[in-house]
C-alpha cells in the first residue's frame, strides 16, 4: 500500500514539474518557451528595409546611350535616367549620393535583376510582354517606338525596303527581338553596345540600324547622310524601370513615387535638362515624358 502511494506521489510530482517547466499564461494558455515559435523569430526584411540597411541603392543603368544614360567628360553617369535613379536614393535614402551605379548593356538588363546584382534597372526598357515574363515593370517614365535609321544613299525608303539587306541591332534590344522573331528575311548584325552598333553604322558595316526612336531621332542630329524611316517597326510603347519578378513593395514605391515626381514636373525638367536640344525644339516633350507614371 505504502509503494502504491509512494509511486503515485512520484508521478504527481512529475506532472507538477512538467506543467510548471511549460507555463501558463493568462486564461491557462500555453506559452512558449523564451527563443522558440513563430511569435519570436525574427521577422525577415522587407525589400526597401534591406536597401535602408545596405545604406545604398543598387541601380542598373546605361553609360552609353544619351541623352538617356551616359558618362560627360568628368566620367560621371549623368543623363534622364541616371538623373531620375538619383533621386529615388534621396527620396528613399535622404542622399542621392547613396546609390551604386551599375553598367549594363541592353541584354544583360534581366539577368541582373534576376541574379539580384542590381535592385533596380533605369535604363530605357521598353515594356514588352516577353520581358514582363521575366521582371516586373513599374508604372513608365516615357514612350518610344522602334524605328530604323538608313544611310541616305542607300536606297531604302521603307521597311519592306529592308528584305534581303544587313541590319545592325544592340543585342537584347526591342528592335533585335522584333526582327528576330518576324523578319527572317533580313541578316541581322548584333553588338553588344549601342555604341558600338552606331560606330559600325558610320563605318558602313551595314545601310541600316533598328533601335528605339528617342535614340536615333538623337543621332541623326548629329549625324548628318543619315536619316530615320517614317514607318515603325512596332507600335508605340512604354519605357519603364522594372524590378525582380515578385518585388511588389519596391515595384509600388516606385509607382508611388512617380505619382508624387509628376506634381513637381520632375520628368520634364529631365527632358529640359538633357533631351530637349537632342531631339530639337519642334519636338512636344508630352509625346517622350509620361508623367506621374500615367500612360495614356
Amino acid at each position: 500500500m505504502i509503494k502504491k502511494r509512494t509511486r503515485s506521489l512520484v508521478v504527481l510530482s512529475l506532472l507538477v514539474g512538467l506543467l510548471a517547466a511549460c507555463g501558463t499564461g493568462g486564461g491557462g494558455k500555453p506559452q512558449a518557451a523564451p527563443g522558440t515559435g513563430a511569435a519570436s523569430e525574427p521577422k525577415q526584411a522587407g525589400a526597401l528595409q534591406k536597401i535602408k540597411d545596405r545604406g545604398k541603392l543598387i541601380v542598373g543603368v546605361f553609360s552609353d546611350k544619351p541623352p538617356f544614360g551616359f558618362t560627360d567628360e568628368k566620367g560621371k553617369l549623368v543623363g534622364f535616367d541616371n538623373d531620375l535613379a538619383r533621386r529615388f536614393a534621396k527620396d528613399l535614402l535622404g542622399d542621392e549620393n547613396k546609390i551604386e551605379f551599375v553598367i549594363v548593356e541592353p541584354a544583360s538588363r534581366v539577368p541582373f535583376l534576376q541574379s539580384d546584382k542590381v535592385d533596380l534597372i533605369v535604363a530605357n526598357m521598353t515594356v514588352t510582354e516577353e520581358r514582363k515574363q521575366a521582371v516586373d515593370f513599374t508604372n513608365p517614365n516615357l514612350k518610344a517606338a522602334t524605328q530604323v535609321i538608313v544611310r541616305g544613299d542607300s536606297g531604302i525608303k521603307s521597311l519592306a525596303d529592308l528584305k534581303g539587306k544587313k541590319v545592325i541591332v544592340t543585342k537584347g534590344t526591342t528592335a533585335d527581338l522584333f526582327l528576330t522573331k518576324n523578319r527572317p528575311d533580313v541578316e541581322l548584325i548584333k553588338f553588344e553596345k549601342n555604341t558600338e552598333s552606331l560606330q559600325a553604322l558610320k563605318d558602313g558595316r551595314s545601310p541600316a540600324y533598328a533601335q528605339d526612336s528617342l535614340i536615333l531621332l538623337s543621332w541623326v542630329r548629329k549625324n548628318p547622310g543619315f536619316t530615320v524611316l517614317p514607318e515603325k517597326l512596332e507600335k508605340e510603347a512604354p519605357i519603364a524601370p522594372a524590378v525582380k519578378k515578385g518585388n511588389n513593395e519596391l515595384r509600388e514605391w516606385v509607382n508611388q513615387e512617380l505619382e508624387a515626381l509628376g506634381k513637381e514636373k520632375f520628368l520634364l525638367q529631365l527632358y529640359d535638362k538633357y533631351v530637349r536640344a537632342e531631339l530639337g525644339p519642334d519636338v512636344d516633350p508630352n509625346e517622350i515624358i509620361v508623367e506621374g507614371g500615367k500612360w495614356q
